[in-house]
């Protein structure tokens, strides 16, 4: 009796194909990957920052599609809350911070600033506004605030310089070229520094600079500076002696820069000489130290002899008499 057999001929058929499929898979997917591989060599940034680039593009358009549906419903203010708490949810918030150009200042005023914002999310945070708030530091003199993706702030900071120290009635503060006063300082901390005093000195900051300028050599000496009834200035030297200068920039610029010249001749800085007075333009009037006390002294003998010789010239001729 004739048996038949079979052989399972379709089965060994698919295992082949199946085969043939799985090696035309791992073989498409070695290409992909060499092909990814060599996009990735001329790409000019990293496969992190391209991981980066593509969560952006996710998240803007997951914001785009929120707020799309926010503002079809007549809600834009939640449509904006929304994104922010979707962009700081995907990473996308301020959570590092990096300072630049700060040396003098106290980097702390800067941080609170920052810190100190209710919304935090990168894609709604006010940079112009910020900027504002640290152009308010006394210290700071121009601000910019830029992103960082995909949680960092980068601030650059161009500082004031101090410049000199200006004398008030109950503290010494520090003040730039321009007068602006940048916080409140200890004597110590003041020594050395050029000092202004002076109702309106703040604003002539500046005025006093270009004087100082026509005389480069007198410059260095110069300890103090008053401006007096807001018409004119008196130096006072490092030697603790006082130059009393014309009203007017010209004239103040000229009498400091005649003196200047008396000085490089006669050596008036150091010597005898308490204050100069160079207020009438044609002619210097210098005080010194005790000289005035004297010619009163003098004056007094001389009445006194004078009245003790009419004394006996009187007496004398009573006698005659």
């Amino acid at each position: 009796m004739a048996q038949t057999i079979k052989r399972g001929g379709k089965g060994v058929r698919r295992a082949a194909a199946a085969r043939t499929t799985q090696r035309k898979v791992q073989t498409a997917r070695k290409q992909t990957g060499s092909l990814l591989d060599s996009v990735m060599v001329w790409m000019p940034f990293s496969e992190e920052t391209l991981h980066r680039i593509v969560m952006l593009l996710i998240l803007g358009v997951t914001v785009a599609i929120v707020w799309t549906v926010a503002v079809l419903a007549g809600v834009p203010a939640l449509a904006s809350e929304q994104a922010a708490l979707i962009a700081s949810d995907a990473g996308f918030k301020v959570s590092h911070l990096e300072v630049r150009g700060v040396n003098r200042m106290n980097e702390q005023k800067i941080y609170e600033k920052i810190l100190g914002q209710n919304d935090r999310a990168m894609t709604t945070l006010n940079l112009a506004a910020l900027r504002d708030e640290l152009n308010a530091i006394s210290w700071v003199k121009d601000a910019r605030v830029s992103r960082k993706l995909p949680d960092t702030l980068v601030i650059d900071i161009v500082e004031r310089s101090p410049h000199a120290v200006l004398r008030k009635p109950d503290r010494l503060v520090l003040i730039d070229d321009t007068g602006a006063e940048l916080e409140t300082v200890k004597p110590d901390r003041a020594k050395g520094m050029l000092v202004l005093t002076g109702l309106g000195v703040g604003k002539r900051v500046q005025d006093l600079t270009h004087l100082l300028d026509a005389a480069p050599a007198l410059k260095p000496q110069v300890a103090e500076a008053e401006w007096v009834g807001n018409r004119r200035w008196n130096l006072t030297f490092k030697t603790g002696q006082i130059l009393v200068l014309p009203e007017g920039d010209e004239k103040s610029a000229g009498a400091l820069l005649s003196f200047a010249r008396m000085d490089g001749v006669n050596r008036l800085l150091g010597g005898k000489v308490a204050a100069f007075d160079m207020r009438a333009g044609d002619r210097i009037y210098m005080r010194v130290p005790g000289h005035a006390e004297e010619q009163a002294e003098e004056k007094r003998a001389a009445a006194q002899a004078k009245a003790e010789a009419k004394r006996i010239a009187a007496a004398a001729r009573a006698d005659e008499g």
